[in-house]
């Protein structure tokens, strides 16, 4: 799969210029689960296009060209995959997992090396492309060259295992209430899934 990402990370990076309104309405939604303080990890980094402007400091992803792209904006990368993380016990506060459980091979071992690595306060952020709205149906009739091989999950697929990787306390929140090219400004989230096309399911582990 990164090989994928390593032939097409310029195509990837320059969707969210061409998306622009998706993009900041994703980020609108994150920002407002996301902690404003302490040390975070997102997994699945790719070009740092969420890591950059959310502050989150750290970021791995097996693909050498999109860690290029975040290097770039002043993420600290490294090459790795989800399920192996070069950190120590408890090092985050927080964890972010945003569009990226649906391209890992093993989903379940990636949430339990993401509860290692945080605090026992810590929080866990995870964004899906939810396979159960309208934009899951979308993007999985599309076949794009990216979603080609992605595996799309629903929110309570998410829930169930983040509860056997030993998360507990979830909330949810999502947008996306349209096609992406019909979305013309920034779209205010809602709390909840079953609407949007974009959740985001926050986990904490007390």
């Amino acid at each position: 799969m990164s090989s994928v990402f390593d032939r097409h990370a310029q195509k990837y990076d320059i969707w969210y210029d061409k998306n622009k309104f998706v993009y900041l309405s994703e980020l609108k939604a994150l920002k407002k689960v996301l902690p404003k303080k302490g040390s975070g990890l997102e997994i699945g980094v790719g070009t740092g296009r969420f890591a950059m402007p959310l502050n989150i400091e750290f970021g791995i992803d097996p693909s050498k060209k999109m860690l290029m792209f975040a290097k770039a904006r002043g993420v600290k990368v490294k090459l790795c995959s989800g399920e192996n993380l070069p950190f120590n016990r408890e090092f985050f506060d927080y964890v972010a997992v945003i569009i990226t459980l649906c391209f890992v091979k093993n989903p379940l071992k990636v949430l339990k090396e993401a509860k290692r690595v945080l605090k026992k306060n810590g929080k866990l952020i995870i964004g899906i492309i939810d396979k159960n709205s309208f934009l899951g149906k979308f993007y999985q009739k599309k076949k794009s060259i990216f979603y080609q091989q992605a595996h799309f999950w629903g929110v309570k697929e998410i829930t169930d295992l983040l509860r056997k990787a030993g998360f507990k306390k979830f909330s949810y929140l999502q947008t996306l209430f349209s096609l992406p090219e019909d979305i013309v400004s920034v779209e205010k989230p809602r709390k909840g899934f079953g609407k949007g096309g974009f959740v985001i399911i926050n986990g904490g582990l007390r």
